[in-house]
This record gives structure tokens, C-alpha cells and sequence, in this order.
């Protein structure tokens, strides 16, 4: 437990609110996206009302959008980039890069030496295939232990997101929390019908649906929910995890997606010290550059076309650009890991000790989880541990919230089920900054009358 440091009288930063700032701009080209593009956004998490601001460049820590103002980032692509925005060892090299050709739709050595960073910092993984998106990585994965096991039905959590397709968009997180969605419209009842669902930190629960359903292919799970704001796996969870799927033979897939290279450099299996029989990787792989990856035992990852049946392809999966990005992101890690994640890890206590000071003061119920570099509040008086803990706080205090951070320059996700990331290029500067915005957004949500 954290030691608590009582602030009265946190300091108030001087930024310009957001209302008062011109955004001209972006509210025209909200209302030009919205003829093009549907609702005006090419993903439903950035949406913001009345109307997003639209971004014009980035550097470190910061964004700046079309009118010229600046915001503290920490969503940071949404968990992406670990190492912050435009770092100079990553852009330097897919530059170089660029030079020399941006697809060519052969093998590359580039392949290899990404492959083996990956191997090498998660020991569970003996092969891996890179991928373009985190969707199309648990897609794979979910496919390829079918193929392995000759089985149907896949075993997924309450507020786990693993992505937009129908066998996992059944009680997902994110977006599909945020805007209401259990199942989408235009799903097919067919296939998410083979997919079971179980309430996260519940392995009595998936003892019980192990023993009935002998059908089953594969079990996914995000060790750490960074979809359904945060939630963290009680003590055992995991490991209890790992237990009851060796005892059914079921393949255990970790979602890493979000968790990997961010919990730790070997992912939260690192952390927690857990050994699936997949992983999926994406986000701080690249470091905001777009590949995902797949990786495994090599019984299973065999199982992969063209030596395998379990087909998979793509024209851009493993393209020099996204890999050398790749590269460069895990060797600047590596390089830098002892100083990353302990200087993470200290700005995010700091900023969730003096958030759960600030609401304590104001005497807002709320509970605060965090691991790491991410945090999250929950406005509810009670624990957040899954999803129907999660869907209980009180998402309208955290929209109010949300936009006056947004006022005073800093950018969270939009959503109550999100989370707040911290990058290598935040300061202690921008952590006060930050915390000073919290204190006057947290006033204003407890002087906000529903």
C-alpha cells in the first residue's frame, strides 16, 4: 500500500481554458469530416462532443492541434507510445529506411532480427509472425489454436477487447463499453455463439465452464484489462488461469497487446511470471508505428500456412518500414530499461497518490487502479475488479471530468473505460502540470449537479 501525501492546496497551472481557446479549425473540420467520413471519425473512441479537436503535429509529450494549442498527451495512442511521441532513435531509423523502399512484399533480414528481439525478451514465445494490427494478431491466435486443437468454442472475459470482430466482440471493453455495445449490429449470431464468456477474476467460474464444455479451442485473456479502464488480476487469478487450462488442455493466449513492453519489458507474463502458449503483441511494439505480432510455442505457430493448414496472410506484415520502427522501439527499451520503467513507475504512483488525495479532499467516492505506467479513477465507492464493477461507476462524473482536463490542456482518453498512459517523455514538469489540472477538474466535478 502506497503511503498517501495529503495536498490541500494543489498548484493551479496557468493554461488558458479550453472554451476560451479559438478552435475554429477543428470545428470545421468536424463539420467537413462528417460528410466524408462517418460520424466524422475513423474510430468511435474520438468522437468527443461537441466536436474532437483535430491534431496537427506532436512532439515528446504533447499534441497541437489545427488552431495552434497545445495539450499534454496521455492517452499516447492509446498506450502505444511508451517511449513518446517522434523519439529521435525510432524516426531517425525508418527514415533511413524510407530511402531504401517502403513494401516489397519479400522476406527481409530486418524479419529475422525483429523476431529475435521478440523471442528474446518473451521466453514463451519460440516463434512469431508479424502482423499489421492487435486485431488481426488475436485473430491469428484464436484461429491457429482451432487448427492446433481441431476444437471450436473459445473462452474469452468480461471487458476484454481483443479487438473489433465478431468471436470477441461479445461483452468487450473500450469503445464497445463506452458506446453501449455488447454484440455489434451486423455480428454474426453463428460465431460469437462459439464463444463463452467469463467474468474476469472468476476462476471458480471458469473451472465450472471448463468441466461442462469439452469443445473448447482456446482461452484469451488480457492478464491486465486496459480496456475496461483498468483492472488488475486479483492474487492467483493468473496463475489459477494457467492451472485450470493445463488441466483441460486449452491453449492460454495472452493478449499483450496493450501489456506488452509496457508492464515490462517481457509484457505483463513477465510481471506476473506466467507462461502462455501464445502471445499477441502490438501498440508499444511499434511505438506508433502500425505492426502487431503473433507469437508461441512452435508446435502451434507450425501450425501457420504455408508449412501449416491455419492460414494467414497480408501484403504488409512485416513491411521495412513498420519493422524497423519495431527494432529500434524494443533496442531503445532494452537499452533504457532499468531507468524506463522505474522512472514510470514513480510518476504514476505520485500521480495516483495526490488524484486519490485531491477526490478524497472533495470527498468525490472513487477508487483509483494502477500498475506500472497506467492508472485509471473510477468514480464509485466500490473496488473495480471486473466488468460489472467497472459498468457500475459513474461514467457522466467522468465525462465532466474528462472535458475540463481537456480545458486546461491535458488529453486523456475519452472514455470512463479507458486509460491514462505515461510515456518516457513525460517530465516532472508535465506530471505538476497535469496534477494541476486534475485539482480543477476534480472541483468541478464535485460542484457539478447531475
Amino acid at each position: 500500500m502506497w503511503s498517501k501525501r495529503v495536498i490541500r492546496n494543489p498548484p493551479r497551472i496557468i493554461i488558458p481554458v479550453y472554451k476560451s481557446r479559438v478552435l475554429a479549425k477543428s470545428q470545421k473540420l468536424f463539420s467537413d469530416a462528417k460528410k466524408v467520413i462517418p460520424s466524422g471519425v475513423n474510430s468511435p473512441v474520438r468522437y468527443i462532443e461537441p466536436y474532437p479537436f483535430f491534431v496537427k503535429r506532436s512532439q515528446g509529450s504533447s499534441l497541437w492541434d489545427e488552431d495552434g494549442n497545445k495539450f499534454l498527451d496521455f492517452c499516447n495512442g492509446y498506450g502505444a507510445l511508451l517511449l513518446g511521441h517522434t523519439r529521435k532513435e525510432i524516426i531517425n531509423a525508418v527514415s533511413s529506411q524510407l530511402k531504401k523502399g517502403t513494401l516489397y512484399t519479400t522476406p527481409t533480414s530486418q524479419e529475422i532480427e525483429l523476431s529475435k528481439l521478440i523471442t528474446k525478451n518473451f521466453p514463451s514465445i519460440q516463434k512469431v509472425r508479424t502482423v499489421n494490427t492487435g486485431a488481426e494478431a488475436t485473430m491469428t491466435a484464436i484461429r491457429l489454436a482451432r487448427g492446433f486443437t481441431k476444437k471450436k468454442k473459445i473462452i474469452k472475459f468480461e471487458g476484454c477487447y481483443h479487438g473489433a470482430y465478431d468471436t470477441v466482440l461479445v461483452k468487450a471493453g473500450s469503445g464497445s463499453a463506452h458506446n453501449g455495445i455488447s454484440v455489434s449490429d451486423g455480428g454474426l449470431d453463428e460465431v460469437s455463439k462459439n464463444t463463452l464468456v467469463v467474468p474476469y477474476n472468476d476462476s471458480n467460474e471458469l473451472e465450472r465452464i471448463l468441466t461442462k464444455n469439452k469443445n473448447v479451442a482456446g482461452l484469451i485473456i488480457e492478464p491486465v484489462l486496459a480496456n475496461m479502464g483498468l483492472v488488475l488480476p486479483e492474487k492467483n487469478f493468473l496463475s489459477d488461469v494457467r492451472k485450470i487450462t493445463r488441466q483441460h488442455d486449452v491453449p492460454l493466449i495472452f493478449d499483450e497487446v496493450v501489456n506488452g513492453f509496457r508492464i515490462s519489458e517481457g509484457g505483463a507474463q513477465k510481471v506476473f511470471k506466467i507462461k502462455p502458449d501464445l502471445t499477441t503483441l502490438g501498440k508499444a511494439l511499434g511505438n506508433g508505428f502500425t505492426i502487431a505480432a503473433v507469437g508461441g510455442k512452435k508446435e502451434i505457430m507450425d501450425q501457420l500456412s504455408p508449412g501449416g493448414k491455419v492460414y494467414q496472410a497480408s501484403t504488409f506484415a512485416g513491411n521495412p518500414v513498420s519493422v524497423t520502427a519495431a527494432i529500434n522501439s524494443i533496442k531503445t527499451i532494452n537499452r533504457i530499461k532499468n531507468k524506463l520503467y522505474s522512472k514510470l513507475e514513480r510518476m504514476c504512483k505520485t500521480m495516483v497518490e495526490e488524484i486519490d488525495d485531491l477526490a478524497s479532499d472533495y470527498h468525490i467516492p472513487h477508487t483509483i487502479n494502477s500498475i506500472s505506467s497506467m492508472f485509471q479513477i473510477f468514480f464509485s465507492s466500490h473496488q473495480v475488479i471486473d466488468y460489472n464493477t467497472a459498468k457500475k461507476s459513474n461514467t457522466k462524473k467522468f465525462q465532466k471530468l474528462f472535458s475540463n482536463l481537456l480545458k486546461n490542456g491535458v488529453f486523456i482518453a475519452p472514455s470512463q473505460y479507458e486509460t491514462v498512459f505515461l510515456s518516457d517523455a513525460h517530465t516532472d514538469v508535465d506530471i505538476t502540470k497535469a496534477l494541476g489540472a486534475y485539482g480543477i477538474s476534480l472541483k468541478a466535478v464535485k460542484n457539478w449537479i447531475l
